[in-house]
């Protein structure tokens, strides 16, 4: 995981490409990759997210999980400070709590830093489906980019993560192998075991049954099942079958 300051940094990042991309945009406009939300939700929904993120941290426990159409972004001439408003208010509540405090997770008790985590994973993600629906351009570090993986990983193979998502009950296996092999540092291996998904942050074997590579940032969106395997942006090899159940199961 990167250091909090860097994840501090990296939802600032996002949060102002968030805005920047979907600045100029008609509010109605449906998002093609959330297809059941205008614009406007999707704008709604992330500083919607990060201010109930900030309350949770103070309050020290579980709240209701808001409704996105509910969500008050203003017209778009505002929307970019509204935004920025909402990270700052979870960065805050964050150093108000403390990085390090057990806070309730859906995963169950984690460090507070979770929430800033989940955040800055949920920005970078919708930042690109803004993106796509304004025709915008796209950035993210690849620190960031790998970190939002990772996030996904760890969610993957937590302890439980099968009573949230029971799907993931359908990706157990007899030691199949899927790596995911960034073009710099250590990938992520998936080991699919009779008792659930393990997952590993190591160079990705040669003998694994199937491998994505590519662009950190073009592996983060086949990963959160934005860009298509066949896109060209991203290599595949191996057991193409195996790789295709598990992006049709894994998302959160």
């Amino acid at each position: 995981m990167l250091e909090v300051e860097r994840l501090e940094e990296g939802l600032r990042e996002q949060t102002a490409g968030f805005a920047r991309a979907a600045a100029g945009g008609d509010p109605q406009t449906m998002v093609p990759t959330c297809p059941e939300w205008p614009l406007r939700t999707l704008v709604g929904h992330i500083g919607q997210a990060h201010r109930w993120a900030a309350a949770l941290l103070r309050k020290g426990e579980p709240l209701s999980v808001p409704d996105p159409w509910q969500a008050e972004p203003g017209p778009p001439s505002q929307w970019e400070e509204w935004l920025r408003t909402g990270a700052d208010d979870l960065i805050g509540a964050l150093r108000e709590t403390g990085a390090d405090k057990e806070m309730w997770t859906f995963l169950g008790p984690r460090p507070a830093v979770f929430w800033l985590r989940r955040m800055l994973a949920d920005t970078a993600i919708h930042h690109y489906d803004a993106a796509a629906t304004t025709g915008a351009m796209f950035e993210i570090a690849d620190d960031l980019a790998a970190d939002v993986i990772d996030e996904g990983m760890d969610m993957l193979a937590a302890p439980g993560a099968e009573q949230l998502k029971p799907e993931l009950a359908e990706l157990r296996g007899r030691g199949e192998r899927l790596g995911i092999r960034p073009r710099s540092g250590d990938g992520w291996v998936l080991i699919r075991t009779p008792e659930g998904l393990r997952c590993e942050r190591v160079p990705v074997p040669a003998g694994a049954d199937v491998v994505v590579s590519g662009a950190a940032a073009d592996l983060m969106l086949v990963c959160s099942r934005r860009l298509s395997l066949d896109d060209g942006r991203v290599e595949i090899a191996g057991d193409r079958a195996l790789m295709d159940h598990w992006l049709a199961r894994m998302a959160f």
